[in-house]
């Protein structure tokens, strides 16, 4: 048989995105229902829009859409037609399934106000109207309302929308570069109760974040993806070439870089004309520009710390039972880590943070959980519990031992001891990693202070409680023979 050399009209995804990343053990999707349902309405899609719908919606063979732990991940520029797609996907899944519960929340009232405005307008089409029971104006807190029970709320983050809903069926996080971790943690708890059989869809979308955006979430959640280190996510990518270099204004754009434009912006020049392309590169400015209109990630920076770190991760950990746990909590008592450290045979340390049996690292905010892990960890492994005498959190040692966890607490000079032998460890490469991302991002961020000419972690950006954690881990495994005639259990 002769093979066809006419090319489909209809490009795939995976041809027309940077990234596509499916989540792991996808059978089917719920984007051909959705469709059907949208041409029912008078919606129709351009050729990008399906492959995306098709990630969004995937599901395993249990039926549950496959990204409902790590949720879907969109990095789309601006002016390219996203907020178009996922209202389309929203109104026809409300319609599909009754009484579903919609939280589509952005960082900036601005932004929510104009989705808001936007979905008026789609709940206002004339296929569309006749299905809507009523829309509720408000100031940051707008809803769509159908008259099967379906609902969609609208409001932004910055102004506490988003806390204390439950039994949400979706939860669409705008702006996702600016999404931080503790609304995540405040938001998230909401789907739990999902009443649907394909559980919650949770959805991230947003561009490359800005140095100065709290883009941890985004940007973690684009790392595992790309990394394949999360079986759980899903992951759609538009952008220009990595380091693309556009040319300068005010001198005019070339071929080369309409070509880029291209690759980063599927509505071009179809539904996004020059015009408005050259209206970003003149409001936004280069840098944003770059980001924002081309979807072009920042190269990560690594450990400045600490540039040896990637080198030392390895998968040939020693065994658990010879474990030292370590604990850390930091100055605002927002978040708190337990480290552990193993020693091998040949003198040499591997860290890393715990993490229960449903893969959840010991990495949370405040203190109240640390207790009974601690006192799980140490009655199952026999290990030695440590921490810094000066905890932010004062009464912490008191409240481990109450609860029965022997810890011992170490002083000033420990903790330089502790750090700059870490720092030795990494540099000599007698100290390796499972390159864990709670781990890495803490390394990522810290900065170094000096005491009495010695290095102690000072915290630059972010939280790196999980570095210090499996530094005083670290600390103690090595010096497990006498730090006990310096200090008492209590």
């Amino acid at each position: 048989m002769t093979k066809s050399l006419t090319k489909s009209s209809t490009p795939r995804l995976s041809e027309l995105a940077k990234h596509v990343v499916m989540p792991k053990g996808v059978v089917s999707t719920g984007w051909p229902a959705v469709e059907a349902k949208c041409s029912e309405l008078g919606i129709t899609f351009r050729p990008w829009q399906p492959g995306v719908g098709r990630v969004i919606l995937s599901k395993r063979a249990d039926g549950k859409y496959a990204a409902t732990i790590g949720g879907t991940g969109l990095s789309i520029p601006r002016q390219v037609g996203k907020t178009f797609l996922v209202g389309a996907i929203i109104f026809a899944l409300c319609l599909l399934k009754p009484n579903m519960t919609v939280i589509w929340t952005a960082h900036r009232l601005r932004t929510a106000e104009e989705t808001f405005g936007k979905m008026q307008a789609f709940a206002k089409r004339a296929k569309i109207k006749p299905h809507i029971l009523k829309i509720v104006l408000g100031s940051g807190e707008e809803e769509i309302q159908f008259r099967n029970g379906s609902r969609i709320l609208f409001g932004a983050r910055e102004s506490g929308f988003g806390l204390g809903f439950d039994e949400v069926d979706v939860l669409i996080f705008d702006e996702a570069q600016r999404l931080r971790d503790v609304t995540l943690d405040d938001m998230v708890p909401a789907t739990n109760q999902s009443r649907q059989p394909t559980s919650a869809l949770l959805l991230f979308m947003g561009t490359p974040p800005r140095p100065t955006d709290s883009g941890e979430v985004f940007t973690r959640m684009r790392a595992e993806a790309l990394t394949g280190e999360d079986d759980d996510t899903g992951w759609v990518e538009f952008g220009a070439d990595d380091e693309y270099a556009f040319t300068p204004a005010p001198a005019p754009l070339t071929e080369a870089d309409w070509q880029q434009i291209a690759k980063a912006n599927p509505s071009y020049p179809q539904d996004t004309p020059r015009e408005a392309i050259l209206r970003m590169r003149k409001k936004l400015g280069a840098d944003s520009f770059t980001r924002e209109g081309a979807g072009i990630w920042d190269k990560p920076k690594g450990s400045t710390v600490l540039p040896e770190w990637p080198a030392r991760r390895t998968t040939d950990a020693p065994p658990p039972d010879r474990l030292t746990i370590g604990i850390a909590v930091d100055m605002d008592l927002e978040w708190s880590s337990l480290g552990a450290a193993a020693m091998r045979d040949n003198g040499s340390a591997h860290v890393s943070v715990p993490e229960d049996a449903t893969g959840r690292v010991d990495h949370a905010r405040g203190t109240a959980w640390l207790i009974p892990r601690a006192k799980y960890l140490q009655d199952r492994y026999s290990c030695d519990v440590l921490m810094d005498e000066k905890c932010p959190d004062a009464d912490l040692a008191d409240r481990l031992r109450e609860a029965g966890v022997r810890v011992i607490e170490i002083k000033l000079e420990q903790m330089l001891e502790a750090c700059s032998g870490f720092i030795t460890a990494v540099v000599e490469g007698t100290l390796t990693h499972s390159s864990q991302p709670d781990l890495n991002a803490a390394v990522n961020v810290a900065g170094k202070r000096t005491v009495s000419d010695r290095p102690l972690w000072a915290r630059k950006s972010g939280d790196i409680t999980p570095l210090e954690a499996v530094t005083v881990a670290r600390w103690g495994a090595v010096n497990e023979p006498t730090y006990d005639l310096m200090n008492s259990f209590g």
